[in-house]
């Protein structure tokens, strides 16, 4: 705003933004004092604001910014403080604490409640865990095949293809080396293993992060069973769809994954379908929804409370 400009409306409350930048434009000593008092400072180039100041309530300003001044020495008026309510959690996450679940179907009914234990699924989420919990993973599960032949596989014959001196070209004994063709790979890759080691205790902390911060977003779904009606891939679009906010899911049942469940959803891309042995960190961060039955939640927490064979 130019100096010459209207200034502002500063009677209603919704003052925000209006009001930081006209203290943030108060310059010079100390300004205190009652509302109806004048009070000596410079406003820079806007002098309707020192008609405009003197009837806020009074407030110590100190030469600090609002953002920089101690709390002990700047009281800052309601009006000027924002309108804007801020969302806060209602309990602090990764306090081990039991929680209570909604248990439904496909069908959206009510089936009752489940207790969901604290030390599985409220834990305190640990990025550097579960990095390390997912480079295991994948580096397991890499089949390590990769192969190529030394100078000593290769096809050829061993005898030296002409005279070492005489013939003006360049000096070889043998057609097999990595410079001809078909010849060997030097330093190639051989079959290995690519598995790294990783302690049973951090494997077991990470799929209870992982479950607790499905669990914290509110994207665990505990259904009673996984019964669907027929084969037909409809029924699972549409089940999917019910579902608000739901891109990808992961469905985990407690034994054998039924044979109706399975064939219908073979042709979807975004519904997969584990076993809760099969469970894994990976398989969970995949997905953006998980949905577990109460017998897969039963023995996903009994596994957790198993010791750990050494």
């Amino acid at each position: 705003m130019a100096a010459g400009d209207q200034p502002p409306d500063l009677s209603s409350k919704d003052l925000g933004a209006t009001n930081i930048n006209m203290l943030g434009l108060v310059s010079g000593g100390t300004v205190c004092g009652d509302a109806d008092e004048e009070l000596d400072f410079e406003v820079g180039p806007f002098p309707w604001l020192a008609s405009r100041i003197v009837n806020l309530p009074a407030v110590c300003l100190n030469g600090y910014s609002t953002l920089l001044a101690p709390a002990n020495e700047v009281l800052i008026p309601q009006e000027l403080l924002s309108s804007k309510t801020v969302w806060t959690p209602d309990r602090e996450l990764g306090q081990y604490e039991d929680l209570v679940a909604r248990v439904t179907n496909f069908h959206n009914e009510d089936k009752g409640f489940m207790v969901l234990d604290g030390d599985v699924f409220d834990v305190p989420i640990r990025k550097d865990i579960v990095h390390r919990v997912v480079r295991w993973q994948l580096a397991k599960r890499q089949q390590g095949t990769h192969s190529t032949k030394t100078i000593s596989e290769v096809s050829g014959t061993g005898r030296k293809p002409y005279n070492q001196k005489g013939t003006g070209r360049a000096r070889h004994g043998t057609l097999r080396g990595p410079q001809f063709r078909g010849g060997a790979t030097m330093h190639g890759p051989k079959p290995r293993s690519h598995a790294i080691k990783l302690q049973k205790k951090v494997r077991r902390l990470g799929l209870k992060i992982a479950l607790s911060a499905r669990t914290a977003e509110g994207k665990l779904l505990v259904f009673d069973d996984l019964e669907v009606p027929s084969h037909k891939t409809k029924n699972i679009v549409q089940y999917i769809g019910q579902m608000e906010g739901t891109k990808k899911v992961l469905l985990v049942d407690g034994g054998d994954i039924d044979k109706k469940l399975k064939l219908a959803t073979q042709n979807l891309h975004y519904v997969n379908v584990l076993p809760s042995i099969g469970l894994n960190v990976y398989s969970i961060l995949q997905h953006d929804t998980l949905v577990m039955t109460r017998n897969a939640i039963n023995r996903i927490v009994e596994r957790m409370h198993t010791p750990i064979s050494r």
